[in-house]
Order: C-alpha cells, then structure tokens, then sequence
C-alpha cells in the first residue's frame, strides 16, 4: 500500500516503543535490533492514513502554539495561528486535526488543525449540494466575475449573475452582508464550491409570478420597478414577471430615449395593455395613466391664440411645433415669411428651439394643428400696393431666369416676374437670357400686384411705348422693306426689320422649289429684299416674302438671286408666276409659345416652384 502506517496503541506498548526509540536515538540499539523490536509491538499498533482526521488531546501550551497527544510514538504541535480561539484552550481538551505527515525533517508528526475544520465543513456543503440544504454565509469581498463567499469557515465563489433576479448595478454594495445561498456546483478534486442566491429569490417568487399571471387583464394598474431601459423602450419588474414600455408608451408627447422619462430602480405605476399567455409577453403603458392631452383641447386652444413651443421635428415642407407633452402643430413653410419664399423651415428655425406661434386651424377628429410665425408681425404686402401700385416703374436685379421669365428683386423679400412675353415688342424672345443675365439690373413697369397669392407681375417692354402702333403703317401688307437674316427655324427663317422687328419668311415664300438645305443658302446676316405679306397687330406678327419682293424686278436680278442662293430647277418665270398668298396658317406657329412654356396667363401656377 502506498500510505504510510503508523504505530499506536494500549500505553505500556507505546512506553517500551518510545524507550526503544529513545535508545536508537542514543546509538543503544542499532537499526537491526530497532526494526526487529518495532516488528515485535506492531502486532498490537493500529493503522491511521495520512489526511484523515484523528482525535487529538492537548498535553501543554506553549507560546506559540499546542502540544497534543494522537496515540502515536511521539507528541505533535500545532501552531498558535491554527485555533481562532487559542486563549481559552485547557489542558486535557480533545480537538480534531489531521495527520498530513508521520515525521517533518525534526521527526515530529506535522498535524493540522485547519484541515480538519475544513473537511468538517466541507462535508456538511457537499451535503447540502445533494439534499439542497440553505446554508448562510457573508459575502467578504469582490472579485473578477463575482464574489467571495464566507461559507460556515470556507470560501465560496458568487457568480455576479447569481447574485439576484435584477441586474446587479453596485457590486460593491453587496461585500459585507449575510445572505443565504445554495450550492449549485461542488468540483471536488479542486475543492471548489460554486453557490447562488438568484436560485432562491426565483424559487420565493414562483408562486408571487403565477398569482400575478392568473390575475392579469387589459387596464390592470400594477406597481414595478425599472428593470432595464433600451433604445426601444423599459422593462419593468412586476414582482417575478417582466413587461415591456414601449418607447411610444411611455408619453404623450414626443421622447428621444427613454431615459428622458425613467430611471433605473425607479418604482412606477403602469397599465397593462395587452398580455399573450402562450409567450408570457405583457405589454404595459405609462402615458395611458393620464388622460388624452387633445380632450377638451377646444377649452386649452383656438384660432388666433398665441402659442409657445419647441421644435421637435423638421421636415422639407414644415417644422413641427411642441406645444405641450402630446399636442403638436405644424408651421408649413408658407406661413413662415409674408415675403420670403423658404425651401425648407431650417431657413427660420433650429431643432430645440422655443418660438411662438398663431393658431391658424384646428382639427380635433384628425389631431392636427395649423400654425404660423408670419402672422406675428404685419402683412407687408398691405403696404406694396401702396409702394408699387400698378403703372410705376422700378429698377430691380435678375435674381432667377427660368424658361418663361425671370425673377427680379425689386427690394429684399420682394420679387416680381417678368414673363418671356413681356421682355420685348419686337423680338422673338426665346429664353430670357437674351435680355438679361443673373445678377443685372433691368428696368420694369408693375402691371399687377395680386396681394392674395403674394405675386407682383412685371413688364420689361411696357418702359417704352408699343411700336406696333406705328409699324401698322410702315409694314402696311405690300410693302416692300429690308431684312437681315438671324434665326433659321423649321418652317422658314426669322428676318430683323428696321427699328428692331422681328418678321417671318416661310420656305414657300423664298423659293419656288424645295429648298434642302436653308441654313447653306440663306446664312445668317444675309441681306434679302422682302414684300409684306400680312400683318397682325394683335399677335404682333409680320409675314414677308423674298419671292414676292422680286415680282416687280427685273429678270437680271431675279437670276441674281437665284445664282447667290443656288436655288436649283427654279426658273425666273417660276418666280414671276409664284403665288405669295399661298401661306397657310400652320407656317405662323413659330410665333406661338412653345409646349413646355406657360402662357402669361398660366404662369402663375409656376412661380412658387421656379423660386
């Protein structure tokens, strides 16, 4: 057997041993006639395992510790440090204690009293690791993961998450205080010891849980405790059972995170809302314990009140406006700034920001409410119509070219439109940035100032007087005139007349041929002799004719003009005989807008969103 075995028994067999010792020590016996008389008394010795527990008497105190008898051939000693209770040791008390060794290197027996009280006490835990027997114990101080438990003498370990149901905030707060455990894990070769409190307070609040649940309905009021806060809402504790606050639960009004309302370990009153039995899922509200902020909301609010509030939200038509916890209204970007013309509420307001406002509307059914900031100060628009009434004329900078006029600034936040048709008398316009450039001055006569859509209409041309009058009688129908080439165009080309006009010249009216490639033969600059052909003083339109103009010439110059413009297969007798009148109304739509460009009628509609 690998333990070692230990001599002991009745006193006169130990006396005739410890004498046979005493002689070997002194060199009486040799180790022959030692071995031979250690076989002799073995017979009546019994055996003790080392690390076993024996019953030890206390024979003398020292100092610094015990001498105790264990039946063996000689005494052992324990150290001072070994007893918590040294003082009130006597002389003749039995205490237990383990043999660890036979000899030290002296040749004493090495006992210890410490083992023995913790295999005392680690047989009472292993024991109540398997009949789940509550023990007491003191938590002494914090460690990695956990806690150290003072367990009946011996160290335990308390994992954190076995400490209570709640999440554990202030560890530290626990180090000192009794508690009862239970064991849940025993490692014996390491003799380690693994122990919870959590197990307990769950077993306790199993039948508080199940109480709760039998008794749960919708609009149930329940005490809890603030167990966890998320982004998306709270847990609460209701006594053994956890529910949810959704974020949108937990007020009327409008909340970033729920730490703006609740704190942690915070006890509050709750209402269930709904509750799935099969996932054990309850669903609470706060807000639901106050009443609806939009009952009575005619006694709280109506039109024209002036209102406070702060902005909780922006978006790209509007700002909305907290007036109180659950009522909210919106300033739309109309009813921002009588003269501006905002793109988006940053322009006036900030996030956070508290401002005043007007009531403008109300909506109780559809929880809505209209507001503005504009209405705080005076319509301005009152007095430009007396600033800019309708005749004046005024001198502003192109702010916006679009495709049917351009904006001009008349003052800062007033702006007018002066509409492609109103740029000229006499020329075709097609984009406003043939008269005018970004950032120009331009001289403008007010033809309308429409105070209800907040519109001024400007002219450009109405700065002069209307030539057209006067061009009734120098472009009378037959009349011969000059014209420079300046636009070629799909159905003809534009000719520039004297004092600035504008006239049309039809394909048909400059040859009597087809004509393949106008813009080769009839270059821009180009001078032609032209005759009237019509004239519309109400559309402000001129049509002319090359052909026409060259009847009454001689047939050198009618040939002329046939070598210059390379007109093949026409003779000078087709020109002679062409018809002039023949121009069908199709051939004048160069004088209409075109399909993308409203009318000074329509334009209107267009302002807003051009600005």
């Amino acid at each position: 057997m690998s333990e070692k075995t230990k001599f002991v028994k009745n006193d006169s067999a130990k006396d005739d041993y410890q004498k046979a010792q005493k002689f070997f020590h002194e060199e009486e016996y040799s180790q022959e006639e030692f071995s031979a008389l250690s076989k002799l008394y073995s017979d009546s010795f019994r055996d003790v395992k080392e690390g076993e527990p024996i019953t030890a008497r206390i024979v003398r105190i020292v100092p610094d510790g015990v001498i105790v008898d264990v039946g063996f051939k000689s005494e052992g000693s324990l150290s001072k440090d070994e007893f918590t209770n040294f003082e009130s040791l006597k002389i003749g008390q039995e205490i237990e204690v383990v043999l660890e060794s036979v000899e030290d290197q002296e040749g004493n027996l090495v006992l210890s009293k410490r083992r023995a009280d913790f295999l005392r006490i680690w047989g009472k835990v292993t024991r109540s690791y398997e009949t789940g027997e509550i023990l007491t114990g003191k938590i002494v101080r914090r460690i990695k993961g956990g806690m150290v438990v003072d367990l009946m003498g011996m160290e335990a370990f308390l994992p954190g998450s076995q400490i209570d149901v709640r999440p554990i905030r202030d560890f530290d707060a626990f180090v000192g205080r009794d508690m009862d455990f239970k064991v849940v894990k025993v490692n014996i070769p390491t003799e380690n010891v693994v122990v919870s409190h959590k197990v307990l307070v769950e077993e306790e609040m199993a039948d508080q849980r199940q109480a709760i649940l039998d008794k749960l309905e919708k609009g149930q009021i329940l005490q809890g405790t603030v167990k966890a806060i998320t982004d998306f809402g709270v847990f609460v504790d209701l006594g053994g059972v956890d529910g949810l606050i959704h974020i949108t639960d937990l007020s009327w009004g409008r909340i970033n995170h729920p730490n703006e309302v609740v704190k942690l370990d915070q006890t509050i009153n709750v209402v269930v809302t709904d509750f799935d039995e099969e996932k054990r899922r309850i669903s609470l509200s706060l807000k639901k314990l106050l009443a609806h902020p939009w009952e009575n909301i005619e006694a709280k609010l109506n039109i024209g009140d002036k209102v406070s509030g702060k902005v909780v939200s922006l978006t790209e038509y509007g700002a909305f406006i907290e007036i109180e916890k659950g009522i909210e209204g919106l300033i739309h970007n109309s009813e921002m700034s009588w003269t501006q013309h905002i793109k988006h509420p940053s322009q006036m307001v900030a996030m956070g920001q508290v401002i005043e406002a007007i009531v403008l509307s109300l909506d109780k059914d559809e929880k809505k409410i209209s507001l503005g900031i504009k209405q705080l100060e005076p319509d301005p628009w009152q007095e430009l119509m007396q600033k800019y009434p309708v005749g004046s004329k005024h001198q502003g900078i192109a702010r916006n070219l679009t495709n049917f006029g351009v904006f001009i600034e008349l003052e800062p936040g007033v702006d007018g439109l002066v509409h492609i048709s109103d740029l000229s008398w006499t020329k075709k316009i097609r984009h406003p940035g043939e008269v005018v450039k970004k950032g120009e001055r331009l001289d403008v006569v007010v033809l309308g100032v429409d105070v209800d859509q907040r519109k001024i209409s400007l002219g450009h041309k109405q700065i002069q007087d209307n030539p057209w009058d006067g061009f009734e009688t120098e472009y009378a129908t037959g009349k011969i005139v000059s014209g420079k080439v300046v636009r070629i165009i799909e159905k003809g080309l534009i000719a520039e007349l004297p004092h600035g006009v504008d006239g049309f010249v039809p394909t048909n009216q400059l040859s009597t041929g087809k004509v393949k490639n106008l813009a080769l033969l009839f270059p821009i600059d180009d001078e032609l002799s032209l005759k009237v052909i019509e004239f519309d003083k109400e559309n402000k339109k001129i049509v002319l004719s090359a052909t026409g103009a060259l009847k009454d010439l001689s047939e050198d110059n009618i040939q002329d003009y046939i070598t210059k413009h390379k007109l093949e297969k026409v003779t000078v007798q087709d020109i002679k005989n062409a018809d002039t009148g023949n121009v069908e109304s199709s051939d004048f739509s160069i004088f209409e807008l075109p399909e993308d460009m409203p009318s000074k009628s329509s334009r209107d509609k267009n302002d807003n969103e051009s600005e």
